[in-house]
């Protein structure tokens, strides 16, 4: 992962190249005070202050050239991304107080996966110093957690299966002090039979298994994050074609975030006890496979008909719900790579947000505004119940005819959680499809850190302030 602490530092003095923050509506006014070697390169670098848009600006030595960086009106994480990227190496100050979560992009824009590059692209280290010192540290936590989720995401599926997935997060939990138990063979099939299901094809060396995680003191708010980490989505017997499998290997994404955010809230030391489960499986093909047809009994004791194979994300989740829900948590939230249908409705940028407590839904809203990381809420409907009912089962995973998909299954997993326990679904899509300044096409996080900003409200309001 990047090493991100030599990109934000405090600032004490150091040389240091200016960066001057120009918005449009100002950009007359700011050339009136300037020079005329600054007048002279702007205009001939075409600058109009856009934002992301930069110059490099001589100065009266050669050493001494500085920058101007053209910012939105409202502040976003991602207005100092371009110039990160693409500014030469060295260190650099801004002109102004450096804004509201503007460091995040800082650094993000300097992430790599160059895992399986065999010319890796040089470094060249752009370090930022601010005089917000006390920020620094949450900063280089926030997108040391971004990249968790990018790189987990990015990794291909030969080299990231459950058992990877399993030393991921015991890798996480080892760092922090936290206890891992990972239930999978026999134990799986009794105890989490639709995880088994949906897994027991991919056999022995990439089996299914439960990843639990906790951390913190039992006497704090128990919180409990769930995420789906299916780690290659073949679809089944009801296979995918090849469009639809060709990124399956993001199908863990919701896993993703959530180590993540578990990994934020451990780091921080956020006063809450933790509980992380991780259903982790392959879906795949072989004469062992769940089929369009076969009935399952879930942990819960709820039967599901399975009508649809490639529907199998909810069904681990089921699971995984109502093991966290044996412990009576304060607080329930859930990712996952769940449907197309949430991205039909919202595309890639928007995760769709399902929840029990409106408001704990508005709460997360407000969260996701806040960190420029926004959600858009769709409803838990109750009239679309019936369209999950199985003429065999107590449940259908996959209702005919393909309405109102992201919401049927955001409403199947709603039955796996106890009436009264808050509990929110982030259908996110985990991934970018076109790069945008400091966020390059390929795994993302998405909803991430509007859960953290939630988090940090409700259980440290003051760290939170």
């Amino acid at each position: 992962m990047t090493d991100f602490s030599a990109l934000l530092l405090p600032d004490r003095g150091q040389a240091a190249h200016v960066i001057q923050l120009v918005r449009a509506a100002q950009l007359e006014e700011w050339l009136g005070t300037q020079p005329e070697r600054v007048r002279a390169a702007t205009g001939a670098a075409g600058f109009k202050a856009k934002p992301g848009e930069f110059a490099i600006l001589p100065g009266l030595k050669a050493e001494e050239w500085s920058a101007v960086l053209g910012v939105g009106e409202a502040p976003d994480p991602f207005d100092l991304a371009a110039a990160a990227a693409r500014l030469p190496e060295g260190s650099y100050r801004l002109s102004e107080p450096l804004p509201a979560g503007a460091a995040l992009g800082w650094l993000l824009a300097q992430h790599r996966f160059d895992r399986y590059r065999s010319e890796a692209e040089p470094a060249a280290p752009r370090a930022l110093l601010t005089q917000d010192a006390a920020h620094i540290d949450e900063a280089l936590a926030l997108a040391g957690a971004v990249a968790r989720v990018r790189d987990l995401v990015n990794m291909p599926a030969n080299d990231l299966g459950p058992a990877e997935l399993q030393a991921a997060v015991e890798s996480v939990a080892n760092a922090c002090g936290a206890s891992t138990r990972v239930t999978r063979g026999d134990a799986l099939e009794s105890d989490f039979p639709l995880i088994a299901a949906v897994g027991r094809a991919a056999g022995a060396a990439r089996g299914p298994r439960l990843i639990e995680l906790e951390w913190g003191d039992a006497a704090h708010p128990r919180v409990a994050l769930i995420g789906k980490g299916v780690c290659f989505d073949s679809g089944g017997l009801d296979i995918k074609p090849a469009s639809g499998m060709r990124l399956m290997k993001k199908d863990m994404g919701g896993a993703a975030h959530a180590l993540a955010l578990a990994e934020l809230v451990m780091r921080t030391r956020l006063p809450v006890r933790l509980h992380l489960l991780i259903p982790a499986v392959e879906n795949a093909i072989a004469g062992d496979a769940m089929r369009p047809g076969d009935i399952f009994r879930s942990r819960k004791g709820l039967s599901v008909e399975i009508a649809n194979t490639d529907a199998e994300g909810r069904l681990i989740l089921a699971d995984a719900l109502a093991r966290a829900a044996e412990a009576a948590p304060a607080l329930m939230l859930d990712f996952a790579t769940l449907t197309g249908a949430a991205r039909v409705a919202l595309g890639p940028d928007l995760p769709a947000l399902f929840a029990n407590d409106d408001g704990l839904a508005e709460a997360l809203l407000a969260a996701g505004t806040a960190a420029a990381d926004p959600l858009w809420r769709l409803p838990l409907w109750p009239g679309y119940r019936d369209m999950l009912k199985s003429d065999v089962a107590d449940l259908n995973n996959a209702p005919e005819g393909g309405f109102a998909g992201s919401i049927t299954a955001a409403l199947f997993l709603e039955r796996f959680v106890p009436a009264g326990t808050p509990w929110a679904h982030l259908d996110t899509f985990a991934w970018m499809p076109t790069a945008r300044p400091g966020r390059p096409k390929g795994g993302e996080a998405l909803g991430l850190r509007a859960a953290w900003a939630l988090l940090r409200a409700r259980f440290a309001p003051a760290a939170a302030g």
